[in-house]
């Protein structure tokens, strides 16, 4: 199965979570979500991701100078960030659990 695609359809739960546990940068949230296993997530993808997030207004947004180059913008949850999160965490167990059945195999009868 083609990975990107399911990437693609939980992105933004995935992004979400990840700034639950504190504000990042691009490539922070990036990476983060790389070392908990979304190793196929595209940066751009990232990137764009959290623009859209910013623009729903599900995250607030800060910039920190950077000693290592430019400055980063950092994103972070806010209220309405928390409320989707809590939302798409539970439409999100919904469908893992309704595919759980689905696909766990019968026993002959």
């Amino acid at each position: 199965m083609d990975t990107s695609q399911l990437l693609k359809g939980v992105l933004d739960l995935a992004v979400l979570a990840v700034l639950r546990d504190g504000d990042g940068y691009g490539y922070d949230v990036l990476r983060r979500l790389r070392q908990a296993g979304l190793e196929d997530v595209a940066d751009a993808s990232v990137y764009g991701t959290l623009r859209r997030l910013f623009q729903a207004g599900a995250l607030t947004s800060y910039v920190q100078p950077s000693e290592e180059g430019p400055h980063r913008k950092y994103y972070g949850l806010n209220k309405t960030g928390r409320d989707l999160l809590a939302q798409s965490t539970k439409t999100w167990n919904h469908f893992a659990d309704t595919m759980s059945v689905l696909l766990v195999e019968k026993e002959a009868a």
